[in-house]
């Protein structure tokens, strides 16, 4: 789901999605063997925001709730374990493509009426380095953990249980 701010971002991610889906079909036509997954993920606290071209005057942030990177890591190594075609990774992915299926032109009126300053820092200076055509040049080692460590969050309860379905469905049959 696309949201204010990150057009490009949401452009690319249905680009990835639809590539995914017809190379899934296209391996499949040549009983390849070979498999191909999907992970769709929440906000990370990555790196990216401090160094990415952008023309705005405020910094940006990930949309909240924010996830360690770790957390998209975990759900990656998983997928290739298991071979699942498909995972959402935290319960706002979730959210957001159920809320999206069933009512678009609410998810619109919502994201249209979110504070944008969710989504955004303080000012940022107009020469700040960017990777836009070279690497930043500068001695910080930037790793794989943004600047949010103190709104990011270690796991994804969703995720865990979403690890675990077979389990879960069995116990709620079970119940039921």
């Amino acid at each position: 789901r696309g949201v204010p701010l990150q057009s490009a971002y949401a452009a690319s991610k249905r680009a990835v999605q639809g590539f995914t889906e017809s190379l899934r079909s296209e391996l499949r036509h040549e009983d390849s063997g070979v498999g191909v997954s999907i992970v769709h993920f929440p906000a990370f606290n990555t790196p990216q925001f401090e160094w990415v071209r952008s023309h705005a005057d405020r910094g940006q942030r990930p949309f909240p709730p924010i996830y360690q990177p770790e957390v998209g890591a975990e759900a990656v190594v998983h997928v290739a374990e298991t071979g699942r075609t498909e995972t959402w990774v935290g319960w706002p992915t979730v959210a957001t493509a159920l809320a999206n299926r069933f009512s678009s032109r609410l998810v619109d009126r919502l994201l249209a009426e979110l504070p944008y300053g969710l989504q955004q820092t303080g000012p940022v200076a107009a020469d700040r380095p960017d990777n836009l055509f070279d690497p930043v040049d500068d001695d910080r080692d930037y790793g794989i953990r943004g600047p949010f460590d103190d709104r990011a969050r270690e796991t994804s309860a969703f995720f865990e249980v979403s690890k675990r379905r077979g389990l879960v469905g069995a116990a709620l049959a079970a119940a039921l």
